[in-house]
């Protein structure tokens, strides 16, 4: 084996070790947080509500080409989705680099520091405060002792599975939380009961998404989702308001 090669296999080696230390926190425990999985599908709801909101405001002018377009802006609005649940996928995969870049940055700096007590500082400071403040001067020591032990860090950090399989995540909640809110379209033959029913659907969801956050973030479930109705609702205003 050629040097080269042989460093290339001790970086690989490394990386494997510190993987899981390297990993973004969420990713450590599943793919998309509870509060994460929320958000997206609120995202998602709101985006479609311009859209069927805008309709709603071209039938009551009495738009000549309203009911003509109604379908074409359905489907502009299921292709509105799809592009930002693309975004959002790569935002995530961002956000994913970066948190590991943190925690690279900090276990570098752990392996550098010159004294226990500068150790014991920075891993402290990786930690969540909650955490770390249940920890004694001895726990940090032997946790700064067993970072000295590991093999030398990457050189920089990689997206793995996990990574990927939570951008798909976020891509799917964002497309598919747009479905419920279409299907009055494709039962209802008039234009002003599927119009209706849409903008129902879509209420109704968004309360259900608010009441599970408040569970989520231990508030009462009720006014939570009242709020995320009302938030959504002032968002879309302002948002057709403003020609969007």
């Amino acid at each position: 084996m050629s040097t080269e090669q042989q460093i290339e296999s001790e970086l690989t080696g490394a990386e494997s070790v510190l993987a899981p230390a390297l990993a973004p926190s969420r990713a450590s425990r599943r793919v998309l947080e509870p509060a994460e999985r929320i958000a997206e599908v609120l995202f998602g709801l709101i985006m479609v509500l311009t859209f069927t909101g805008s309709l709603s405001v071209a039938e009551a002018y009495g738009s000549p080409q309203g009911g003509a377009d109604v379908r074409a802006m359905l489907i502009g609005a299921l292709g509105c989705n799809l592009a930002w649940g693309v975004i959002d996928g790569l935002f995530y995969l961002m956000s994913c680099l970066a948190e590991k870049g943190r925690n690279l940055a900090t276990y570098k700096a752990v392996l550098a520091s010159t004294t226990p007590e500068e150790g014991r500082s920075l891993i402290a400071g990786a930690l969540p405060p909650v955490i770390a403040a249940l920890l004694q001067p001895a726990e940090l020591d032997s946790m700064y002792n067993r970072a000295l032990k590991l093999p030398e860090p990457p050189r920089h950090v990689r997206l793995d599975f996990r990574d990927w399989w939570g951008a798909f995540g976020v891509f799917l909640l964002v497309f598919v939380a747009t479905f419920p809110v279409t299907i009055p379209f494709m039962i209802f033959q008039r234009l002003g009961w599927a119009m209706r029913l849409s903008n129902l659907v879509a209420v109704a969801m968004l309360f259900l998404a608010g009441y599970a956050y408040g569970r989520v973030i231990h508030r009462s479930p009720l006014a939570i989702g009242v709020v995320a109705v009302v938030i959504g609702l002032i968002i879309v205003t302002f948002t057709i308001a403003l020609g969007g």
